[in-house]
């Protein structure tokens, strides 16, 4: 019950979080002026005649209401304006169409990045002090200093121009289930996967440590388990309750994809989509995946709280 009543409370503050967010975007984004990015002839005058049915040059408000009724009830996000290859075509196909390529890149990542993570935490942890932890701490503080796009940009020099193991940029094309596509796909999800593993193994190896050197560790010693035992029926166990909520977050914004990433291996992905309209100044492109942006951030935050309890029984979220 006291898990039924959290949820319901959680959700109806998402909810209100999302409807405040879209709200000062769409206000902040329609204060703007309208600029139509268009060459003149026959496509110029379709698009304004979409531009004046729709709406746009109405009063804010006025946008507001219309804006909201059209998706609520038409699924209606409105049409792409000053981006050339989506002009005039609506915003969730074109959204629905980009989309696999980011989920993708991160399911992968994620993919490579959990496990490989969790596993050198582990080993750094049962090798602490020793130069086994030495070398991975300094890897991990290398990774995590390190921007992302720094990582990314050496990762193209090297695997695809010097040694041109890979190719420089995803291949076109929507079989994405083939070799050539995966291993086009590759120094993405790489450079995405560095930073997970880098996180990962620090925050493992930090829970891990704390609670080899606890008190009830030790009663199990002593009552007769080995280390080995010890570590495996117990230490692990407890040390694996903050971290399974944040790979459950890893997998759920697994279609929040990376900006930077998809734009420097030219992804045709949401987050390649999203830089392009800021650019271009597409607003039903920008507030549609905005609203997707926000909306992914907001769900991965409730089910990070739920899971606490599902994974650890003593947790009882919303109990006092």
């Amino acid at each position: 019950m006291y898990m039924f009543k959290y949820v319901l409370k959680r959700f109806g503050l998402m909810l209100m979080s999302f409807f405040v967010i879209m709200t000062m975007c769409f206000v902040l984004i329609k204060m703007l002026p309208i600029v139509v990015d268009v060459a003149i002839g026959k496509d110029a005058e379709i698009l304004k005649m979409q531009i004046e049915a729709r709406g746009y040059n109405d009063p804010i408000l006025e946008q507001y209401f219309r804006y909201i009724y059209r998706i609520v009830f038409e699924g209606d996000w409105g049409i792409g304006i000053n981006m050339p290859e989506f002009r005039g075509k609506p915003v969730w196909d074109t959204f629905v169409t980009m989309l696999p390529p980011t989920v993708l890149i991160n399911v992968y990542s994620s993919l490579f990045a959990v496990p490989l993570g969790i596993l050198l935490g582990i080993y750094a942890a049962l090798r602490k002090n020793k130069w086994q932890d030495h070398v991975v701490s300094t890897l991990v503080m290398v990774l995590i200093s390190v921007p992302g796009y720094v990582i990314a940009f050496l990762l193209q020099y090297f695997l695809c121009f010097k040694w041109k193991i890979f190719p420089l940029t995803m291949k076109e094309g929507y079989d994405y289930f083939t070799w050539d596509m995966f291993k086009s796909m590759m120094p993405a999800v790489l450079a995405m996967s560095f930073g997970s593993i880098a996180g990962y193994a620090r925050f493992t190896r930090a829970e891990l440590t704390e609670i080899l050197t606890s008190e009830y560790l030790l009663l199990a010693r002593t009552k007769g388990l080995t280390r080995r035992q010890s570590i495996t029926r117990h230490a692990l166990r407890n040390a694996m309750v903050p971290i399974f909520p944040s790979i459950i977050a890893e997998f759920i914004s697994v279609l929040s994809g990376s900006l930077i990433i998809e734009q420097i291996f030219s992804i045709p992905g949401v987050g390649r989509l999203y830089l392009t309209a800021i650019n271009s100044q597409d607003y039903d492109f920008f507030m549609m995946l905005s609203a997707f942006y926000t909306f992914i951030g907001l769900a991965a935050g409730i089910v990070v709280d739920i899971s606490y309890g599902f994974i650890d029984p003593r947790i009882r979220m919303g109990a006092r």
